[in-house]
This record gives C-alpha cells, structure tokens and sequence, in this order.
C-alpha cells in the first residue's frame, strides 16, 4: 500500500536489529495490512525523517507518520534522545510514541513516561501475541478520536 493511500495508518518503526524489524513488519502486515511502516535504523535516521530533512526533505514521499514505534537501544542517539527532541518540538510533540524494547528496566521505564511516551511495549517475541499487539496499536489510532483511547493492553501508561 502506498504511504500516501487515504486509508493507510502511516508508521515509523525505529529499530537497529533487523530480525526485530523483519518480526514487526510480519506482523503488521498480517494483522493490519493497511498499516505501512517506514524503518529508521539509527536516531539520528529517525529525527532526519521526523524533521522532514536531508534525503527526507519531500514529505510528498516521506510524510510524517501517525504513529513511532521506537526502540531504546540505538546506535548514534538513543530512543530516550529521540523521544525527548521529538517532545520539545511542536510539530511533533503530539504524534504517539510507543517505545518497543526489550529493556524492562524500571529506570528506562519511568524515564520513557517522564518525557511523554504513549506508552511502554515489550517486545514479544511469539508472532502471535505480536500481531495482536500490531491490532491494539492500529484500534489505538483508528478509534474516535485519537487522544479518547487507552494505550494497548501491556502498554505501561504515560
């Protein structure tokens, strides 16, 4: 689907560990096959693309997402940095940031909710419960208003 089609739910999945991207992208593609998500490797790729600059200038081809999956662990700025930038700019201080991690470190945890993420997700590593997380994000933002709805269930709250 292209990212410019009307009903396309537009994500930016932030993830420097290719077998994570390729299980999330399965995932989405099986259980919301509307959804299509662009890959940033790194944090400084993902403020590049959020920031609407360098090869990712033309938001005609690199609109801003609806939604940002981010890792914590990342080379060049790390998912806590990236968080945090977003969260001081207004032009994107109110997209929804859902960390995904593998880090179930209480500090990581409260630092994430302290700088404004959407919500805390463990990685999961059964495709199963990875797809119906895939569904709980997509009924996050295709419900009746986007700030009326909870985080997905295992998301740990703002």
């Amino acid at each position: 689907m292209s990212p410019d089609a009307p009903s396309a739910l537009r994500i930016l999945h932030v993830e420097d560990d290719p077998n994570d991207s390729l299980l999330v992208g399965h995932a989405f593609r099986k259980g919301v096959p509307q959804a299509v998500l662009t890959l940033a490797v790194d944090g400084e790729e993902a403020q590049a693309y959020l920031g609407g600059t360098g090869p990712y200038a033309d938001r005609s081809l690199h609109p801003l997402p609806h939604l940002v999956l981010l890792d914590l662990k990342l080379p060049k700025r790390t998912g806590l940095e990236v968080l945090e930038w977003m969260k001081s700019r207004k032009d994107l201080a109110g997209l929804p940031v859902f960390i995904l991690s593998s880090s179930t470190e209480k500090s990581d945890v409260e630092q994430a909710r302290t700088l404004g993420a959407t919500g805390y997700l463990s990685k999961q590593g059964d495709m199963k419960q990875l797809v119906a997380l895939a569904r709980e994000i997509a009924a996050y933002l295709g419900g009746p208003g986007k700030n009326g709805k909870s985080p997905p269930p295992g998301a740990s709250p703002p």
